[in-house]
């Protein structure tokens, strides 16, 4: 039974993400404690303030660059994630967006550097050893991320892939059951 969750956000985002908001509402009658913190920008730090709230005792739910930070601490301390239109790569795809960024829910500027590339880079997961820890949530219709790229990655792992959608995983309410039943939430 999971005594704690973490949601996850993704780049550019914030603990008030949709998402985050109303999977956190319908955790309300669980008995669990649910936490969405909100991330820095640069990866380094982000990691170390996820590090601060996640151990084996955990699970998680990450969406998008969420998803590639709950892919590498589920594989870290073996707990269990959900991930939602996840980023298999996000180093590969940010270079083309370094310099100047604004992030409009955190109402924050800030340089997206070649350092925070390489930090995301010295993440990534290789080889998922501990595939039945976690659960892919794809659409295929997502317009910021190539979602054959996360069928592949998660070839081993429990999959419900839709057709259609988009990014924000349209309707994500109707798997809020299959979501508490994997990770194991009462």
């Amino acid at each position: 039974m999971a005594q704690k969750v973490v949601y996850i956000h993704g780049f550019n985002s914030s603990e008030k993400s949709h998402k985050a908001v109303i999977f956190g509402q319908h955790l309300k009658s669980k008995k669990t404690h649910y936490v969405v913190p909100r991330l820095h920008y640069d990866p380094r730090i982000a990691i170390s303030q996820l590090h601060s709230c996640i151990d084996s005792d955990t699970v998680l739910l990450g969406s998008s660059l969420g998803g590639y930070y709950a892919t590498y601490f589920a594989e870290l301390f073996g707990c269990k994630a959900v991930v939602i239109n996840p980023a298999v790569k996000p180093f590969s795809l940010l270079n083309d967006f370094l310099g100047p960024q604004y992030n409009p829910y955190q109402d924050c500027h800030y340089q997206l550097r070649p350092e925070h590339v390489e930090a995301l880079k010295q993440l990534y997961v290789q080889n998922l050893t501990k595939p039945s820890n976690l659960l892919l949530l794809q659409q295929t219709g997502d317009e910021v991320l190539p979602f054959v790229e996360a069928v592949r990655y998660y070839k081993t792992c429990h999959q419900y892939i839709e057709f259609g959608g988009d990014h924000s995983f349209v309707d994500f309410s109707r798997y809020f059951e299959t979501i508490t039943t994997f990770l194991e939430i009462t």
